[in-house]
């Protein structure tokens, strides 16, 4: 009979090689101040995969106050036969030895050649309809620093500003004052995993993840390694990780300018143009972004029709500037308001 694995044992071992201060202190400042969200009940996204597995255990040991109040929620995706079956399996045996509850939920329409962006959505459709049932308002994640690199790396591609390229944060407050937590981001994947495989600790391997299937596999096991190589003996992902601290210090200095600026009115209807004139492109253009998604229905409006109306607004004249089908931006005695069809 295979020997029974003491799971809050190691947990407690796991947090002597984790202490509180080798995890991201924004997040341990958090959960230990007074907020609605840190003070209530927490969620934690579990796979069964190695961070999660990590996070999970910390979790139980660290904040042992919080573990008859903390849900695991575990969502099967069905992609992977019996495997994603044993998966849950795993994942409701652990969670049951350290007290902690457990909630899963599987896809229904779960297709074998679904993309990435499609799993991830029903995953966290599911994540907040039971955070939403549940009444919590914290969900804690198990990204680390290799998923900041890997995220940098894929905004890069894209065009992203400091907002994407700050991502995955620490602390990310979303709608219905909830806040999702990143507390391993000042750890890597290996440390990780050697950390569990010195403890003898068994955890669940998604063979999916080493497959090329994905975006995100294919920058993990092609680009990742050979640009960590490339860099000359330095930290790469350390780096990385800084590279994200500064990026979202900056993105919070600009949202703080454009809140300070106060163009665009309460009910989110006006932009004062004037108000504009001279500042940086960046206040201008975030400022625009925020009327934008102030309005009803502008349209999708493509990145060269964005830039179009930017300069538009920086010169501040008179403009009427068509959003397709959705109605007309129009620029009239300084101040940018949104016209729908029925109103040309």
């Amino acid at each position: 009979m295979a020997k029974k694995t003491d799971w809050p044992a190691l947990a407690t071992r796991l947090a002597e090689l984790f202490p509180r201060p080798a995890l991201h202190p924004a997040v341990v400042a958090w959960a230990e101040g007074d907020s609605a969200a840190a003070r209530g009940a927490w969620a934690v996204a579990f796979s069964g995969g190695a961070d999660s597995l990590a996070l999970l255990l910390l979790l139980s040991a660290h904040w042992p106050k919080q573990r008859a109040r903390l849900l695991a929620l575990h969502f099967n995706h069905r992609l992977r036969g019996r495997d994603s079956t044993a998966d849950a399996r795993f994942c409701a045996r652990v969670c049951s030895a350290l007290g902690v509850r457990f909630v899963g939920g599987e896809w229904a329409d779960a297709r074998p050649k679904a993309s990435e962006a499609e799993a991830r959505t029903v995953r966290f459709a599911f994540f907040q309809r039971e955070l939403a049932r549940h009444r919590i308002r914290a969900l804690w994640l198990g990204h680390q620093q290799d998923d900041i690199a890997e995220t940098l790396l894929m905004r890069l591609a894209r065009g992203s500003g400091t907002a994407g390229l700050a991502a995955p944060r620490p602390l990310q407050f979303m709608q219905a004052e909830r806040v999702h937590v990143r507390p391993l981001l000042t750890l890597k994947k290996a440390e990780i995993v050697a950390t569990l495989s010195g403890l003898g600790v068994d955890w669940r391997e998604d063979f999916s993840n080493a497959t090329t299937a994905y975006q995100r596999n294919r920058m993990r096991h092609a680009v990742l390694p050979e640009w960590t190589a490339a860099s000359e003996g330095r930290d790469a992902l350390a780096g990385a990780a800084w590279s994200r601290e500064l990026l979202e210090e900056d993105d919070v200095a600009l949202e703080a300018w454009v809140d300070a600026v106060s163009a665009i009115s309460v009910d989110g209807k006006r932009l004062d143009v004037v108000k504009l004139h001279g500042l940086p492109r960046a206040v201008v253009r975030r400022s625009l972004h925020r009327w934008l998604v102030a309005q009803a229905d502008t349209g999708d409006l493509s990145r060269q029709g964005f830039t179009l109306l930017l300069a538009a607004v920086e010169r501040g004249t008179f403009t009427r500037f068509s959003l397709g089908r959705s109605g007309l931006a129009v620029i009239r005695k300084g101040v940018l308001t949104f016209e729908p069809p029925t109103q040309r």
